[in-house]
This record gives structure tokens, sequence and C-alpha cells, in this order.
């Protein structure tokens, strides 16, 4: 009798392990700054997202988004309980943005904007500035996608008639099933003892 209680709790144990794990290890892999979509058009009228969390146990008080060179911005989205301020150069040509606000922790947001995309097939990188509560700053701007904080990019490209694969996507869903085969397979094997 003792033994099946120590084997039950054994397997309670792995499956509070196997269900942390599910939901921890995609939040981590996602936690980052990053623009969607990841593909679009050349020439295209696009809106993009910057969706931002906030992985720290104070708020975010202010993001930075610097605009890619080629890339026209035309509007932004309001999000409320943040201000805006439009980054323009010389030309008025608008650079990047700045939105100060409030992001608790384990929070996230989510900054619209539109822009007319570069006529040529390229790559856009989005370097990124998010500033805590008393001052830290992460620089989402490393062009090294395995970097702790890497910038975001998005490519742009004609419409080949092949599907866009986005690989972090296929990787999160082949961890995400492992995770679910191993579920299954302790809670089948609990039946069976």
């Amino acid at each position: 009798m003792k033994d099946s209680r120590v084997r039950h709790g054994s397997v309670r144990q792995a499956r509070v392990l196997v269900a942390l794990l599910a939901i921890l290890v995609p939040a981590v892999a996602l936690a980052h700054a990053v623009v969607y979509p990841k593909t679009s058009g050349p020439g295209a009228y696009e809106k993009y997202v910057l969706r931002v969390p906030n992985e720290r146990d104070v708020p975010t008080t202010r993001v930075e988004l610097r605009f890619p060179e080629g890339l026209r911005v035309v509007s932004f989205g309001d999000v409320a309980g943040w201000k805006l301020e439009v980054i323009a150069d010389s030309a008025q040509r608008i650079i990047g943005a700045v939105w100060t606000g409030s992001l608790p922790k384990e929070r996230f947001v989510e900054f619209p904007f539109v822009a007319v995309n570069p006529k040529d097939s390229t790559s856009l990188s989005w370097p990124t500035y998010q500033t805590y509560e008393g001052g830290e700053r992460v620089e989402w701007t490393s062009p090294d996608t395995a970097a702790k904080t890497p910038v975001s990019s998005t490519v742009i490209r004609s419409d080949d008639g092949k599907p866009a694969t986005d690989r972090t996507s296929l990787f999160l869903s082949v961890i995400a099933l492992s995770f679910a085969l191993t579920a299954m397979g302790v809670a089948v094997r609990q039946r069976t003892v």
C-alpha cells in the first residue's frame, strides 16, 4: 500500500513538472519585443503591431521603436493608458516612436501602426528599447536571433506561391506536442499502476 502511494506521489510530481514546463518554456521563448507580421509584400500598405511583454517585477514605463530605412509610416493606433511621441527627421519623415505609460509585470501591450513597405524585397529590422521603472533599459537590437535580446525583423518579399514558414512557431509546436505526449503517457501509466 505504501509503495503505491509513493509511486502515486511521484507521478503527481511528474505531472506538475510537465505542466509547468509546458507553460514556462513557450513564455520564455516568446518573451521579446516583436513586430508582426513577420512577412509582408513589397509596396504593401501594412498594419504592423509591436508586441511588448513585461518580464520584470517592476512596470515597463517607456517603449521606443526605431523604424527601418525605406519604410514610410503613415499612422498610429491609440493605445489606452499610453501616450505617443512621434520622432521625425529634418525632412519630417517618421523615423521612430516613443510610447510612455505603465505596463505591470506578467502583462503585454500592443502598439499598432500603419506603414508602406519598401518596393523591393528586403528584411526590415525593428530596434526596440524597453525601459522599466527605476531606469533599467533593455535594448532589443541584437542581430543574432539566438541572443537574449534579438531585434525583431520582417521579411519583405514577393509572393512566390510558397507558404511562409516561421521556424519559431514550428519549434514551439514540436515542444508543446512533446509535453502533451509526455503528460498523456504519465496519465495512462498512472491508470495502469
